[in-house]
């Protein structure tokens, strides 16, 4: 008997028959068509091209603060102490502003980082358009005095911002009952205006160009710090008022936003 004849080829399995495809009637798709689809998570993150080109712009303002710091820039604070005082003073009392913000005003987590950038934006402006104006337009140096004056102006600005902060967080919170209730506050430097933190950084972001002796820098920020500050005064107010109703709006009748007897 032969290798072949002793090991026989096993057969193969019988193929499974499949006839012709189904035939779908009109209204087996029609309600197909009826069946709701799942909506695309809400959650991804929005890539849009000003988003994008924000975080670009900002990339690149880091960029150049790197290379001046590695061009001595160092040796140019040395020569204006005013403007080093002033930029340390500002970035000290952003970091203080952190630890004792209340949870209404600019929140990361609720408002979008394009809002955040379109806020910013005119400020980083103006922190640019008044050293080019003195040193483009007028060359030299700004009097001494001035921006001496420039600074105290500063500090008092930063005083009032972080003062009221505090003021906010310490009398926002009494007890009644027997325990903790938030409160609208009206005492301290908010008894004569409803945004005091916002008048102080006002004042300090005036002072900027002052420092610098930039007149036009100096009537460019009066007004567009002013508009940024509207901006955010409006949205906070909004958010005061769906919390305290009809209190908080008897108390924008009886007060100024953030000068008094002016505005």
């Amino acid at each position: 008997m032969t290798e072949a004849a002793s090991n026989p080829t096993p057969p193969a399995p019988p193929s499974k028959a499949t006839g012709p495809l189904p035939e779908l009637s009109a209204e087996k798709l029609e309600a197909i068509s009826d069946v709701p689809l799942e909506p695309i998570s809400p959650n991804l993150p929005d890539r849009n091209f000003f988003l994008r080109f924000g975080e670009l712009l900002i990339f690149l303002v880091a960029v150049v603060g790197a290379v001046a710091l590695g061009l001595a820039i160092t040796s140019y604070f040395r020569a204006h102490t005013y403007i080093a005082a002033y930029l340390l003073a500002y970035a000290g009392f952003r970091c203080a502003d952190l630890l004792v913000r209340e949870e209404y005003g600019p929140n990361p987590r609720r408002d979008a980082l394009a809002q955040r950038i379109a806020d910013q934006a005119p400020l980083l402006l103006l922190f640019f358009a008044a050293p080019f104006e003195r040193t483009y337009l007028y060359g030299g140096e700004a009097p001494r005095w001035l921006s001496g004056l420039a600074l105290a102006l500063e500090l008092v600005g930063l005083w009032i911002a972080l003062g009221a902060r505090i003021q906010l967080g310490f009398f926002s919170i009494e007890k009644r009952n027997g325990s903790d209730e938030r409160v609208m506050v009206r005492r301290g430097f908010y008894r004569f205006i409803r945004h005091p933190v916002y008048a102080g950084i006002y004042l300090a972001l005036i002072a900027w160009p002052v420092a610098y002796g930039a007149p036009i820098s100096a009537m460019l920020s009066v007004v567009i710090v002013a508009m940024v500050m509207n901006r955010l005064i409006k949205r906070e107010e909004a958010q005061l008022i769906e919390r305290y109703g009809d209190e908080y709006r008897k108390y924008q009748d009886e007060s100024d936003a953030m000068i008094p007897n002016l505005w």
